[in-house]
């Protein structure tokens, strides 16, 4: 089969994974596919690729034998394609996406709306929608499970963190406000509950049997205020033009937190750490613009 992947997850998978082991995920894509549509049922149609699609998997609209629309999506080992498979496996539709199966290095889920997420709505709405959604995903973990804790993942960028601070000077001080608010988090968590990991509007998509649905989890333990801390900042261009901006962020932590039953300074610690590190992380793959965007928005924190 012979196509273009999105330039979207060109460029998104240069960035995490590196250049070379990008281009070579992406030289056996025509093959992924042809074993993908094969081994999730022998009269698997593939209709096109859904375009721009996102930044870590090429996604594929398919038909079922029975004529029922679905998604194939496929994604490099180093996505953990088989955590969010047991994620969506666990909550099983409920504030998800359906698994509905899985074979070759593809997931096979039901086929949503991707033109259709919560940032078309309103902002208010958008965020009242978020908050209904996201809260039927919070469930306790399934038994024997190999998701990794909120620690174990925000530890991990601590080091790329120092190392953009060495690197800039002008960054300390966001970075070291940042580390120090991890350290207060992760010494002590309240609960230990399934989360998406990467939750925002764009990951929200409209659906049949449901209004809303999640899409693209990157599944792990710990507690809510972590997994809301992404959704605050969602917008952010639009704060930042704001003259508003820094009241209506901090209203936003407060609205959610007090909607969800979340601890505010929680989730104020949290939206801080989690500003921090995506800015630091997007500056440091070049993406200056959106860098900075999240770093002024830290720096109103």
């Amino acid at each position: 089969m012979g196509f273009e992947p999105p330039q979207r997850l060109v460029r998104a998978l240069g960035e995490v994974h590196g250049e070379r082991a990008a281009a070579d995920w992406l030289a056996r894509l025509p093959e992924l596919i042809n074993e993908s549509l094969s081994a999730n049922g022998p009269e698997l149609a593939l209709e096109r690729v859904a375009a721009p699609g996102g930044r870590s998997s090429l996604v594929l609209l398919v038909r079922r034998a029975d004529g029922t629309p679905a998604a194939l999506k496929i994604a490099p080992a180093g996505a953990a394609p088989d955590l969010e498979q047991a994620a969506l496996a666990h909550w099983n539709g409920w504030g998800a996406v359906r698994l509905l199966g899985s074979g070759g290095e593809a997931l096979l889920l039901e086929r949503l709306h991707p033109e259709v997420s919560l940032r078309s709505l309103p902002e208010a709405k958008a965020l009242l929608e978020a908050a209904g959604t996201v809260r039927r995903l919070w469930v306790e973990p399934p038994d024997g499970h190999s998701f990794e804790t909120v620690a174990e993942r925000t530890g991990r960028c601590t080091d790329p963190m120092r190392a953009a601070a060495a690197a800039d000077p002008a960054l300390e001080p966001l970075v070291s406000a940042a580390l120090a608010v991890r350290e207060e988090l992760v010494a002590h968590s309240p609960e230990v509950l399934l989360l998406h990991g990467n939750f925002r509007q764009s990951k929200v998509l409209a659906g049949e049997r449901a209004p809303w649905l999640t899409v693209g989890p990157e599944p792990l333990v710990g507690e809510r205020a972590y997994d809301l801390a992404r959704l605050v900042r969602d917008r952010v261009e639009d704060l930042i033009a704001s003259p508003g901006g820094p009241v209506t962020a901090r209203r936003r932590i407060n609205k959610l937190a007090d909607s969800l039953d979340v601890d505010r300074e929680r989730l104020h610690g949290w939206t801080l750490f989690r500003a921090v590190e995506s800015g630091t992380r997007a500056l440091t793959v070049g993406r200056r613009q959106e860098g900075e965007l999240s770093l002024e928005f830290a720096g109103w924190l």
